[in-house]
Protein backbone atom coordinates (compact mmCIF):
# COMPACT_ATOMS: atom_id res chain seq x y z
CA UNK A 1 0.00 0.00 0.00
CA UNK A 2 3.33 2.46 0.23
CA UNK A 3 3.99 1.85 -3.02
CA UNK A 4 0.03 2.97 -4.38
CA UNK A 5 1.84 6.26 -5.35
CA UNK A 6 4.12 5.15 -8.01
CA UNK A 7 1.03 3.24 -9.43
CA UNK A 8 -0.55 6.38 -10.97
CA UNK A 9 1.33 6.25 -13.39
CA UNK A 10 -0.81 3.55 -14.99
CA UNK A 11 -3.97 5.15 -16.30
CA UNK A 12 -5.67 2.24 -14.80
CA UNK A 13 -5.53 4.15 -11.38
CA UNK A 14 -6.44 7.68 -12.46
CA UNK A 15 -10.09 7.46 -12.31
CA UNK A 16 -10.61 6.18 -8.75
CA UNK A 17 -8.02 8.14 -7.13
CA UNK A 18 -9.36 11.47 -8.73
CA UNK A 19 -13.02 10.06 -7.76
CA UNK A 20 -12.19 9.60 -4.30
CA UNK A 21 -9.75 12.64 -4.21
CA UNK A 22 -12.64 14.92 -5.62
CA UNK A 23 -15.41 13.84 -3.35
CA UNK A 24 -13.02 14.33 0.15
CA UNK A 25 -12.54 17.57 -1.18
CA UNK A 26 -16.34 18.12 -1.58
CA UNK A 27 -17.29 16.57 1.82
CA UNK A 28 -14.38 18.57 3.23
CA UNK A 29 -16.39 21.71 1.95
CA UNK A 30 -19.48 20.07 3.61
CA UNK A 31 -17.90 19.97 7.16
CA UNK A 32 -18.44 23.70 8.04
CA UNK A 33 -22.04 23.29 7.40
CA UNK A 34 -22.44 19.88 8.50
CA UNK A 35 -20.54 19.99 12.22
CA UNK A 36 -22.28 22.89 13.70
CA UNK A 37 -25.73 20.91 13.66
CA UNK A 38 -24.11 18.20 15.29
CA UNK A 39 -22.25 20.27 17.65
CA UNK A 40 -25.87 21.58 18.82
CA UNK A 41 -28.27 18.87 18.53
CA UNK A 42 -29.44 16.09 20.89
CA UNK A 43 -31.48 14.03 18.75
CA UNK A 44 -29.02 11.35 18.62
CA UNK A 45 -28.31 10.91 22.29
CA UNK A 46 -29.71 7.47 22.62
CA UNK A 47 -27.97 6.10 19.30
CA UNK A 48 -24.65 7.70 20.75
CA UNK A 49 -25.20 6.15 24.17
CA UNK A 50 -24.92 2.67 22.12
CA UNK A 51 -22.28 3.51 20.08
CA UNK A 52 -20.15 5.26 22.05
CA UNK A 53 -16.51 5.05 21.35
CA UNK A 54 -15.20 2.58 23.43
CA UNK A 55 -18.53 0.30 22.52
CA UNK A 56 -17.38 0.52 18.65
CA UNK A 57 -13.89 -0.03 19.48
CA UNK A 58 -14.22 -2.83 21.27
CA UNK A 59 -16.52 -4.31 18.69
CA UNK A 60 -14.31 -4.13 16.14
CA UNK A 61 -11.08 -6.08 18.26
CA UNK A 62 -13.94 -8.68 20.14
CA UNK A 63 -15.43 -9.51 16.68
CA UNK A 64 -12.35 -11.14 14.70
CA UNK A 65 -11.43 -12.66 17.72
CA UNK A 66 -14.72 -14.12 18.30
CA UNK A 67 -14.37 -15.48 15.16
CA UNK A 68 -11.07 -16.52 15.60
CA UNK A 69 -12.09 -18.84 18.95
CA UNK A 70 -15.07 -20.25 16.86
CA UNK A 71 -12.82 -21.43 14.27
CA UNK A 72 -10.05 -23.04 16.78
CA UNK A 73 -13.18 -24.62 18.38
CA UNK A 74 -14.60 -25.83 15.04
CA UNK A 75 -11.60 -26.79 13.72
CA UNK A 76 -12.32 -24.24 10.72
CA UNK A 77 -9.49 -23.20 9.09
CA UNK A 78 -11.09 -21.20 7.27
CA UNK A 79 -12.75 -19.11 10.06
CA UNK A 80 -9.19 -18.55 11.73
CA UNK A 81 -7.65 -17.76 8.52
CA UNK A 82 -10.33 -15.12 8.12
CA UNK A 83 -9.75 -13.76 11.88
CA UNK A 84 -6.18 -13.44 10.93
CA UNK A 85 -7.09 -11.79 8.04
CA UNK A 86 -8.99 -9.08 9.49
CA UNK A 87 -6.33 -8.55 12.37
CA UNK A 88 -3.90 -7.74 9.17
CA UNK A 89 -6.11 -5.75 7.72
CA UNK A 90 -6.95 -3.73 10.77
CA UNK A 91 -3.19 -3.21 11.40
CA UNK A 92 -2.65 -1.82 8.21
CA UNK A 93 -5.46 0.43 7.82
CA UNK A 94 -4.53 1.87 11.79
CA UNK A 95 -0.25 1.92 10.70
CA UNK A 96 -1.32 4.46 7.51
CA UNK A 97 -4.33 6.23 9.85
CA UNK A 98 -1.60 7.21 12.24
CA UNK A 99 0.99 8.49 9.88
CA UNK A 100 -2.45 10.77 8.15
CA UNK A 101 -3.37 11.41 11.57
CA UNK A 102 0.61 12.95 12.21
CA UNK A 103 0.81 14.93 9.21
CA UNK A 104 -2.68 16.31 9.10
CA UNK A 105 -3.20 17.57 12.64
CA UNK A 106 -7.18 17.94 12.23
CA UNK A 107 -9.37 19.40 15.02
CA UNK A 108 -12.91 17.19 15.66
CA UNK A 109 -15.75 18.99 15.72
CA UNK A 110 -16.03 18.80 20.13
CA UNK A 111 -12.47 20.76 19.88
CA UNK A 112 -14.11 23.44 17.84
CA UNK A 113 -16.03 26.19 19.44
CA UNK A 114 -18.01 29.36 18.81
CA UNK A 115 -14.82 31.31 18.20
CA UNK A 116 -13.44 29.38 15.79
CA UNK A 117 -13.44 28.60 12.36
CA UNK A 118 -14.92 25.14 10.62
CA UNK A 119 -13.11 25.77 7.81
CA UNK A 120 -9.85 25.91 9.81
CA UNK A 121 -9.56 22.63 11.25
CA UNK A 122 -5.95 21.47 9.81
CA UNK A 123 -2.92 21.56 10.75
CA UNK A 124 -3.00 22.39 14.31
CA UNK A 125 -2.57 21.33 17.51
CA UNK A 126 -3.78 17.90 18.08
CA UNK A 127 -6.48 17.58 20.52
CA UNK A 128 -6.20 15.30 23.80
CA UNK A 129 -8.02 13.00 22.04
CA UNK A 130 -5.88 12.85 18.63
CA UNK A 131 -6.06 14.11 15.32
CA UNK A 132 -9.42 13.34 13.04
CA UNK A 133 -8.87 12.87 9.65
CA UNK A 134 -9.19 10.24 8.74
CA UNK A 135 -11.51 7.91 11.20
CA UNK A 136 -9.49 5.82 13.07
CA UNK A 137 -12.91 3.74 14.55
CA UNK A 138 -14.11 3.97 10.68
CA UNK A 139 -11.10 2.55 8.68
CA UNK A 140 -10.89 -0.46 11.29
CA UNK A 141 -14.79 -1.60 11.17
CA UNK A 142 -14.58 -1.13 7.29
CA UNK A 143 -11.56 -3.13 7.18
CA UNK A 144 -13.13 -5.92 9.28
CA UNK A 145 -16.44 -5.80 7.67
CA UNK A 146 -14.68 -5.94 4.29
CA UNK A 147 -12.96 -8.98 5.35
CA UNK A 148 -15.97 -11.06 6.28
CA UNK A 149 -17.84 -9.91 3.91
CA UNK A 150 -15.68 -10.49 1.07
CA UNK A 151 -14.73 -14.21 2.33
CA UNK A 152 -18.33 -15.05 3.48
CA UNK A 153 -19.79 -13.22 0.41
CA UNK A 154 -21.78 -16.67 -0.47
CA UNK A 155 -24.42 -16.08 2.53
CA UNK A 156 -26.44 -13.13 1.35
CA UNK A 157 -27.13 -11.41 4.72
CA UNK A 158 -23.50 -11.41 5.70
CA UNK A 159 -22.25 -8.44 3.94
CA UNK A 160 -25.21 -6.58 4.43
CA UNK A 161 -24.91 -6.96 8.39
CA UNK A 162 -20.81 -6.66 8.03
CA UNK A 163 -21.37 -3.17 6.16
CA UNK A 164 -24.15 -2.59 7.89
CA UNK A 165 -22.71 -2.39 11.54
CA UNK A 166 -19.66 -0.78 9.86
CA UNK A 167 -22.04 2.21 8.63
CA UNK A 168 -23.62 2.61 12.49
CA UNK A 169 -20.18 2.97 13.31
CA UNK A 170 -19.34 5.57 10.90
CA UNK A 171 -22.27 7.93 11.35
CA UNK A 172 -21.81 7.88 15.22
CA UNK A 173 -18.05 9.17 14.70
CA UNK A 174 -20.13 12.02 13.30
CA UNK A 175 -23.09 12.25 15.67
CA UNK A 176 -20.35 12.31 18.64
CA UNK A 177 -18.86 14.69 16.81
CA UNK A 178 -15.63 12.77 17.29
CA UNK A 179 -15.32 13.41 13.13
CA UNK A 180 -16.26 15.23 10.37
CA UNK A 181 -18.34 13.18 7.25
CA UNK A 182 -14.91 13.97 5.30
CA UNK A 183 -13.07 12.10 8.35
CA UNK A 184 -15.65 8.74 7.75
CA UNK A 185 -15.72 8.92 3.86
CA UNK A 186 -11.83 8.74 3.64
CA UNK A 187 -11.73 6.17 6.45
CA UNK A 188 -14.11 4.14 4.95
CA UNK A 189 -12.14 3.95 1.65
CA UNK A 190 -9.08 3.23 2.85
CA UNK A 191 -9.88 0.85 4.87
CA UNK A 192 -11.97 -0.87 2.44
CA UNK A 193 -9.10 -0.52 -0.49
CA UNK A 194 -7.04 -2.21 2.13
CA UNK A 195 -8.42 -4.98 2.98
CA UNK A 196 -9.68 -6.00 -0.36
CA UNK A 197 -6.89 -4.80 -2.61
CA UNK A 198 -3.79 -5.21 0.01
CA UNK A 199 -5.07 -7.94 2.60
CA UNK A 200 -7.14 -10.19 0.16
CA UNK A 201 -5.31 -9.89 -2.81
CA UNK A 202 -5.77 -13.31 -4.44
CA UNK A 203 -7.24 -14.67 -1.94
Amino acid sequence: MWFFPSQLAHKRYWSPTVIVASATVALLSADTYAAPYFNHTKVFSDFNGAFGSNVTGAETIAIPTALYAIGLQRRDSYMQQTALFAGEAVADSEVLRAVLNTVTARWRPQDIYRQRNYADTFFHSASDVGSSFPSGHMIAAISVATVIARRYREHRWVPWVAYGLAGAIGFSRISLRAHFPSDVFLGTVLGYAIARYDVLQNQ
